[in-house]
C-alpha cells in the first residue's frame, strides 16, 4: 500500500511516522522549501511541489496508491487536491484498479455541511473529510474531571482510555504481579492496555508483569464515574465532580460556542465571556443562547473587575477558546489565579500542551493530535472507525475492529478465541435489544458475536496482522 500526503506540517509528519510504525509506503508533498527540509530525516519519499498540479502527482505515484490526504492548512487548497488527485489515478491507473480513497482535512464548517448531506464527495470527489474539533472538545470534557488524569480518549459509548502515572502511595498494586494484585481489589484490576517505563519501549503487560512506581499506564474503562476508582488503585487523590458544575467558557467564536453547547448537554450551567460585542449578540441571539442556563457576558476575560463581577471564583471550570494559543493560556491562568480549580484549553501548537501543564493548567488538548487519530481511523478502512495512538505511551495503538461470521473466534467465549499475549481486548461495543451500542468489559467468559465491535490495542506493526485475523 502507499499512501500520498499532501502536507509536511505537523499534522501531514505526525500521519507519516505513525503509517510508517505499520511498515506503510508514505510519499509526503509539500510547496514549503522548510517544511520538505524538517521531513527528510523521516524514513519517507518527500517531494517539494504543489500538490495540485499534475507533475507532481505522478512524480509521487498516484497511479500505485490506495490513500491521497490532503493536510495542508488551505481548506480550498486540500479540497482542490483531492478532486485533481482522483482524475489522474483513474486515467493512470486504470479501469480495472481499486477506487482512490481521498481524505481531506478541512476547518470550515460548511464544508463539513456540505458532507454530512453528502454532496461533497460528488463535487470534490471526498471520500473523508476530517475536522477534529468534536473530538477534541470530548477529550477536554473528559479529561477536565481530575488533575491527575494526564490524558483521556474516547472510544464511544461510554468507553475511555484514560493515561496516568502510578504512584507510590499504590500499596496494593506496585511490586507484585498483575494478576496477584487483582485478588486484593474489590472488583477487580482495572484493565491496562499500555505501559511505559522510562528507559524501556512501551508494552501491552500480561498479568505476570509486576508495576513499579513511576510507570505510565494505559487504562481501559467504561463510564465517567469510574475515573475516581482508578486514581485511587493508582495512588492518586481522587476528587468529587459536580453533578451539574459551573463552567466558565472564555471566547463566543464557533470553538467556544460548540464547547458551550457541550457543556449545556451535560447539565451543567455555562457562562460565556466575549470582548467582542459582535461575537457576543451573535450567540445570544442563537438557538444556543436562548438556553436556560446560559448566560452570555460582554466584557474584557482579562479584567479582573468584570470576573470578580460574574462570580468566576465561583466556576468549577474555566474553558480558554481563543483563536490564539498564547491568548488562551493567559486566560486560563488568570481564571485559575482568581480561584477556579479547573481549567483547560484547546491548543493548536503541541509543545505548549506540556508546558501548559507544569504551569498548573488542568487538561489540553491537542487538536492536531486528534486530527492524526481521526484521519488514521479513515485510511484503515478494515477498522471499525476508531484508531488512537496513546499520548504517552509511545508505540501503542488501539484499533476497532467488526466481528464477522468470517472470523473462526466468532460465537466462541475470549478464552477460547485464541488471541495472542501481544494483543489486549479493551471493549467489547455490541448493540443492545433496544438497538443501542453499550460498551462491556472482556471477561474471559464473554462470547463474541457477529456485529461486535471489539477495541483491542497492540503495537503499529501488528495492525495488518489483527486485520487478517477478523478477516480469516
Amino acid at each position: 500500500m502507499r499512501i500520498i500526503i499532501g502536507g509536511a506540517g505537523r499534522v501531514g509528519t505526525d500521519l507519516a511516522k505513525a503509517l510508517r510504525a505499520e511498515d506503510i509506503d508514505v510519499v509526503l508533498v509539500d510547496s514549503d522549501s522548510r517544511a520538505v527540509k524538517n521531513a527528510q530525516n523521516l524514513d519517507v519519499l518527500v517531494i517539494h511541489g504543489d500538490l495540485t498540479t499534475r507533475d507532481k502527482l505522478h512524480e509521487a505515484g498516484i497511479g500505485i496508491s490506495s490513500v491521497f490526504v490532503a493536510a495542508t492548512n488551505s481548506d480550498e487548497r486540500n479540497l482542490l487536491a483531492c478532486a485533481l488527485a482522483n482524475h489522474v489515478y483513474e486515467e493512470t491507473a486504470g479501469d480495472q484498479a481499486e477506487p482512490l480513497l481521498s481524505i481531506c482535512r478541512v476547518r470550515d464548517m460548511n464544508f463539513i455541511e456540505e458532507q454530512n448531506n453528502g454532496y461533497l464527495s460528488q463535487w470534490a470527489k471526498v471520500n473523508h473529510v476530517i475536522n477534529p474539533l468534536d473530538g477534541a472538545i470530548k477529550r477536554l470534557h473528559s479529561g477536565l474531571r481530575s488533575s491527575a488524569i494526564e490524558e483521556v480518549i474516547p472510544f464511544g459509548h461510554d468507553a475511555y482510555i484514560i493515561e496516568l502515572d502510578v504512584t507510590s502511595q499504590a500499596k496494593t498494586v506496585v511490586f507484585q504481579t498483575l494478576r496477584d494484585a487483582s485478588n486484593h481489589i474489590e472488583g477487580g484490576m482495572p484493565l491496562i492496555v499500555g505501559l511505559k517505563r522510562d528507559g524501556e519501549k512501551s508494552i501491552v503487560p500480561d498479568g505476570d508483569f509486576m508495576l513499579v512506581p513511576n510507570d505510565r499506564i494505559a487504562v481501559a474503562t467504561t463510564g465517567l464515574a469510574s475515573f475516581n476508582r482508578i486514581l485511587g488503585i493508582f495512588g492518586h487523590v481522587a476528587t468529587d465532580f459536580p453533578v451539574s458544575p459551573r463552567v466558565a467558557v472564555i471566547g463566543a467564536n464557533h470553538i467556544g460556542r460548540r464547547i458551550a453547547d457541550d457543556w449545556l448537554q451535560s447539565g451543567a450551567a455555562v457562562t460565556v465571556i466575549e470582548r467582542d460585542l459582535q461575537l457576543a449578540n451573535d450567540l445570544s441571539g442563537s438557538k444556543t443562547g436562548a438556553h436556560p442556563n446560559l448566560e452570555v457576558i460582554h466584557g474584557d476575560h482579562l479584567d479582573r473587575d468584570i470576573l470578580t463581577e460574574i462570580g468566576i471564583p465561583d466556576h468549577h471550570i474555566a474553558i480558554a477558546a481563543l483563536p490564539d494559543d498564547l491568548a488562551s493560556i493567559a486566560a486560563a491562568l488568570l481564571a485559575s489565579d482568581m480561584g477556579v480549580n479547573r481549567t483547560g484549553l484547546l491548543l493548536y501548537d503541541a509543545d505548549l500542551v506540556k508546558v501548559t501543564q507544569r504551569m498548573g493548567i488542568t487538561f489540553a488538548v491537542d487538536r492536531k493530535r486528534v486530527a492524526v487519530d481521526n484521519i488514521l481511523a479513515q485510511i484503515h478502512t478494515k477498522t471499525a472507525g476508531v484508531y488512537a495512538l496513546l499520548t504517552n505511551i509511545p508505540n501503542i495503538v488501539g484499533v476497532s475492529m467488526e466481528v464477522t461470521e468470517r472470523a473462526h473466534f466468532s460465537g466462541k467465549r475470549i478464552i477460547e478465541a485464541g488471541f495472542p499475549d501481544w494483543m489486549r481486548v479493551a471493549f467489547i461495543q455490541r448493540r443492545n435489544t433496544a438497538r443501542m451500542w453499550e460498551s462491556l468489559r472482556p471477561s474471559p467468559d464473554k462470547t463474541l458475536l457477529d456485529g461486535d465491535r471489539l477495541i483491542v490495542f497492540c503495537t503499529p506493526d501488528r495492525i495488518t496482522d489483527i486485520e487478517k485475523r477478523f478477516r480469516a
